[in-house]
């Protein structure tokens, strides 16, 4: 019998066979702190994200957008969008400054060729700087989040959590999780940084203010 087969039998034979297990504590904070938000942000921005602080939503996608061609997940709602965007039945307008196509099975080579996609977000961590993507309607594929050079991320401050345990206990168990600290970058044996080798180069978090987040 091997060194690690004798130590695993005196470990199994010490525990017996069932052995207690114990509880866990779980108490969680259940909401965000001034500083948790503070502190993401710092996070971020250390990141090379950038943040945008606003009660407009529609507006910082606005100028942030500018002219590009965008991509969203079937759930993102159209009041994101700046209204000039939308014609009268408030659905994507060919011709307006910035094209919005709703992925219904797009190819990769056409999620590809889109200047940006927007998406919400499950959760946030102030501590890691970290936001995870779950797949939900308004979060839609991991390739969405992967192919466009921008990714912009819309997040309110009942999202923000301190820490990942926080993070974990909020998330659905199951679902295929995104996490996300900053834009994509990667450094060779040189420590030379390049961006956007494993996704979007570029990465801004749309951190809505408290009085627009309850509306």
């Amino acid at each position: 019998m091997s060194s690690k087969n004798l130590i695993l039998r005196r470990i199994r034979e010490a525990l017996g066979d069932d052995p207690a297990q114990p509880d866990i504590p779980r108490d969680y904070r259940r909401g965000p702190a001034p500083a948790d938000l503070d502190l993401l942000v710092e996070r971020l921005v250390d990141y090379k994200a950038i943040v945008h602080r606003v009660s407009d939503i529609s507006d910082a996608i606005r100028r942030i957008v500018g002219n590009g061609k965008v991509v969203l997940p079937p759930g993102v709602p159209v009041e994101w969008l700046p209204a000039e965007w939308l014609p009268a039945e408030r659905s994507p307008a060919e011709g307006s400054p910035a094209r919005f196509v709703r992925d219904d099975g797009l190819t990769p080579a056409e999620i590809a060729a889109a200047d940006a996609v927007i998406t919400a977000a499950a959760v946030a961590v102030a501590e890691t700087g970290t936001i995870v993507l779950d797949a939900g309607e308004d979060q839609g594929r991991r390739i969405l989040s992967l192919l466009p050079d921008l990714h912009i991320c819309v997040l309110r401050p009942g999202q923000v959590v301190a820490s990942v345990p926080e993070a974990v206990a909020r998330l659905t168990p199951g679902r295929p999780l995104t996490w996300i600290s900053g834009p994509s970058a990667t450094s060779d044996i040189e420590l030379n940084r390049v961006e956007g080798v494993h996704g979007p180069r570029n990465l801004h978090i749309v951190l809505v203010e408290e009085a627009a987040a309850r509306s």
